[in-house]
């Protein structure tokens, strides 16, 4: 069983930047990962320090990422921004 994905009012606004760039294709392969395990580790993840702390970050590209958080207890994975 696999984990709900859940997203944040601003991950919206980022999608659309990311489809004007062209790498919506590759968040979306990042997101199906996340899907089903979001500690599978290709791509690799980063843990997050400072006021990002306990939460976890995958290159899209060099320039841009997907932070989220991994919900063990409710298996959601909550994407904050893209």
């Amino acid at each position: 069983m696999g984990y709900k994905l859940k997203f944040s009012k601003q991950v919206l606004k980022d999608a659309k930047k990311l489809e004007a760039c062209g790498l919506d294709k590759k968040a979306k392969e990042i997101l199906k990962i996340l899907k089903q395990s979001p500690y599978q580790n290709l791509p690799p993840y980063e843990k997050l320090k400072g006021d990002l702390e306990g939460k976890l970050s995958r290159r899209i590209n060099i320039q841009y990422r997907i932070i989220y958080q991994v919900l063990e207890e409710e298996k959601i994975v909550k994407i904050y921004r893209m």
